[in-house]
């Protein structure tokens, strides 16, 4: 019984190889979760609009990259920078329709004090007015930000997926 147990638990045996790294799409819960959390991190960063699109596609890759061990390829960087823009746009999106919604059922810019009035700026007040008056307007605007926030999302992964935490041998 003793040559038989040895046999088979011997160091001989070669270990299972990992498994195969799940898709990254939005059924992977890591890529998800990372997706959401850098997303919700560059909303917060909205006073830099096109820098803050490119770095949290790179930092989505870059994290998961640093969770996970998975070295990314390109195509990888851009579903990884391509969800995490999605994720942004659907939290910008969500603001801008509540703040219209908001300002309509409040009366406007009329129902604002003339304070406020007088100390914006009067082309801001203008830009309200239209983005209050004309909903065509508004849904272009609303496309024509999901492809500049997803396209430099994506951009930001590619270049995650090539340059954040490469692994570089030697000295």
């Amino acid at each position: 019984l003793s040559d038989w147990s040895s046999d088979v638990c011997s160091s001989d045996l070669a270990p299972p190889p990992p498994p195969p790294p799940a898709p990254l799409n939005f059924r992977n819960p890591v890529a998800v979760r990372i997706a959401l959390v850098v997303a919700l991190s560059a909303t917060v960063l909205f006073f830099l609009p096109y820098v803050n699109w490119l770095a949290a596609g790179y930092f989505a890759v870059f994290f998961y990259r640093r969770r996970t061990g998975c070295q990314l390829n390109m195509e990888s960087g851009l579903r990884m920078g391509w969800m995490t823009g999605v994720i942004m746009y659907g939290i910008f999106a969500t603001i801008c329709i509540a703040f219209v919604v908001a300002m309509r059922m409040f009366g406007g810019i009329a129902a604002l004090p003339a304070e406020v009035k007088s100390s914006v700026d009067p082309k801001v007040l203008e830009s309200l007015k239209m983005l209050l008056n004309s909903g065509p307007q508004v849904v272009e605007q609303l496309v024509l930000t999901f492809f500049f926030v997803t396209c430099l999302s994506m951009v930001g992964g590619a270049l995650g997926a090539k340059f954040a935490g490469s692994q570089k041998s030697g000295v």
